[in-house]
């Protein structure tokens, strides 16, 4: 008798201690279109695209991938290890190394306020929209060196994503479209609009004397025949996002010295022969080198390429007519340290701090 109730005593331990340790099924993921509330961070409301429209789950699935490892042939590089938050989502070193140990061609260009660019990206403006460039790097040979369907397995076999997929798209289908569409809503949300510039404009802040210099210079067109100093930054690097979204050659190479030609290979048309992206000024002092090439090293080296650098090409920006002639600009050297100056107002020390960029947790 007092062998039955031990043995009764035992297995209603060992019962009691089976049930603890049963795995509590996991809630199934349920679809979730709830809109994400864009935040132009007091800049004009640029055009979003209508047939992707954003929501938090989208934007979460996008961010997620921009961080995924998973998306080189490696799984060894992200998006972001070429576009380091830190670093005003750009790479610091003059061409970004790829999976394979190959450099890019050119000078990785920073991911912020793509909302407000227009007119293709990259530098030769070969993917007419952001969803297309999101996919480029992916599967190009010096970059993440990956093919698509790979990378739709990977995540395929992946539970998170799996679930992910179904929070933002209804169903766990994962396609290089959505893959695309994904990428394209986060990267439309890195958005930069808190700098000194912006806290002066809305007269949080005042600049130095010397800032306020470097902003009249940088506004101000050079008029030799009324003796008017100016740099005549506006022209090209105007508006809310600094940029006016043209392709120009901005004298860095005479004919003879012209190695890249730029949006002439996309488009063929001989105006383009040798022109690049003009980038946005925003954050620029985070985002060297400079230039395509990422053949300058520093602000004060760009602002002496347009005060006496710029060389003749038959592609050359007619703006730079004043640039071409004799002493160039003749900006003094406290002409040039007052516009650098300027330039570091348009630092949005928020870009690099919000988590919302991050990689998740």
């Amino acid at each position: 008798m007092k062998f039955q109730i031990v043995t009764l005593a035992l297995a209603a331990s060992l019962f009691v201690s089976c049930s603890n340790t049963t795995t509590t099924p996991v809630e199934p993921p349920k679809y979730d279109a709830t809109p994400y509330s864009f935040d132009a961070k007091g800049l004009p409301v640029p055009k979003l695209p209508v047939d992707n429209a954003l929501t938090q789950q989208k934007v979460e699935l996008g961010r997620m991938l921009f961080h995924e490892t998973m998306l080189s042939k490696d799984n060894t590089q992200a998006c972001a290890s070429c576009h380091k938050q830190a670093d005003g989502f750009s790479d610091i070193r003059q061409f970004s190394i790829g999976v394979q140990g190959l450099p890019g061609k050119r000078q990785a260009m920073p991911i912020f306020n793509m909302a407000w660019h227009t007119d293709g990206f990259f530098w030769d403006g070969r993917a007419p929209l952001l969803r297309d460039q999101a996919l480029r790097p992916i599967q190009d040979v010096l970059e993440m060196n990956e093919t698509l369907p790979n990378v739709i397995k990977k995540l395929s076999d992946t539970e998170k994503y799996r679930f992910q997929f179904i929070r933002a798209f209804g169903n766990d289908t994962i396609n290089e479209l959505k893959i695309s569409l994904a990428l394209e809503q986060f990267m439309l949300t890195i958005v930069s609009g808190n700098s000194k510039f912006d806290k002066m404009n809305r007269g949080q802040t005042v600049f130095t004397d010397q800032e306020e210099r470097g902003r009249k210079l940088f506004f101000t067109e050079f008029d030799p025949m009324n003796k008017v100093k100016g740099a005549e930054c506006f022209h090209c690097h105007g508006g809310t996002n600094f940029t006016n979204n043209n392709y120009i050659n901005n004298g860095l190479d005479d004919d003879a010295g012209i190695t890249d030609l730029g949006r002439y290979e996309v488009t063929k048309v001989k105006r383009d022969w040798a022109t690049f992206k003009v980038p946005s000024l925003r954050n620029v002092a985070l985002t060297p080198p400079y230039m395509h090439d990422g053949r300058l090293a520093s602000l004060e080296e760009v602002v002496d390429h347009y005060a006496t650098g710029v060389k003749k090409s038959i592609s050359v920006d007619f703006q730079m007519q004043y640039n071409l002639q004799p002493g160039g600009l003749k900006l003094s050297e406290q002409d040039k340290d007052d516009l650098v100056a300027f330039l570091n107002t348009l630092t949005d020390a928020d870009l690099a701090a919000n988590t919302a960029f991050g990689a998740p947790k």
